[in-house]
């Protein structure tokens, strides 16, 4: 299956990075581009957008205000120069908010949480148990119920995982951080740095630099996570 993706930027530089980190992703294909919010609604009600590259400063309408006035958008991704307008962003729902200029790291990263949000199954996750309030993993020869409540941050060790509590116990699994990232997605965690997943509800203390977990535990942001992160940060800031 390819994602039909519009991309609708003011900026022709903008337009051929976004096609070309669109080029390496074998699920994505442009279906059209245009430089004004004008032209993209146009386009949005005669063609198929399963995802929608938008830039916000633009003549005549923003990309935000654009947003707005669609009765059912499509999946989002913000692409700017500008961090102001990074809480309207998850108000209106967009996947995910991309400073200029754009990596392909970070596009990357987008992308793929657009494609899971996508998804209403992953069956690569499907070898343990989910549900909303607890996740089932194996650790030596036992099968261990975690509630989701108690976990405080998750840590890589290489081909295994340790699951930090909230009674200072840890479980160890063999599990990657991407697999257990992709069942947590939906529920309060976040990825903060390549190491390490943490449950956001946990959070006591925060810097530029670290988040302090249930005033104990400090975990390092990541350079290549750091705009992610302090986004979510500075909406608990509001």
């Amino acid at each position: 299956m390819k994602y039909r993706c519009l991309i609708v930027d003011d900026e022709p530089l903008a337009i051929r990075l976004i096609q070309k980190h669109i080029s390496q992703i074998a699920s994505l294909e442009v279906v059209a581009t245009c430089n004004s919010a004008i032209k993209a609604f146009e386009i949005v009600n005669k063609e198929q957008i399963d995802l929608l590259f938008l830039d916000i400063k633009m003549p005549n309408l923003t990309g935000v205000d654009f947003l707005k006035s669609l009765k059912n958008p499509p999946k989002t991704i913000f692409t700017t120069a500008y961090r102001d307008f990074a809480i309207e962003s998850y108000d209106l729902e967009a996947v995910d908010y991309l400073l200029k200029p754009i990596t392909f790291e970070r596009f990357f990263k987008a992308v793929d949480k657009f494609i899971r949000l996508s998804n209403t199954t992953f069956p690569e996750v499907q070898k343990e148990t989910v549900s909303a309030d607890y996740i089932v993993v194996k650790s030596g020869n036992k099968h261990h119920k975690i509630f989701l409540k108690d976990m405080v941050f998750i840590e890589s060790l290489k081909d295994y995982i340790q699951i930090h509590l909230e009674n200072n116990t840890n479980i160890v699994t063999k599990y990657t951080l991407a697999d257990i990232e992709k069942k947590l997605m939906a529920y309060n965690f976040l990825r903060v740095h390549r190491s390490f997943i943490i449950n956001t509800a946990k959070i006591t203390a925060f810097s530029s630099n670290e988040i302090d977990l249930n005033q104990s535990n400090e975990i390092p942001i990541g350079a290549s996570y750091k705009d992610e992160v302090i986004l979510f940060l500075d909406r608990i800031k509001q």
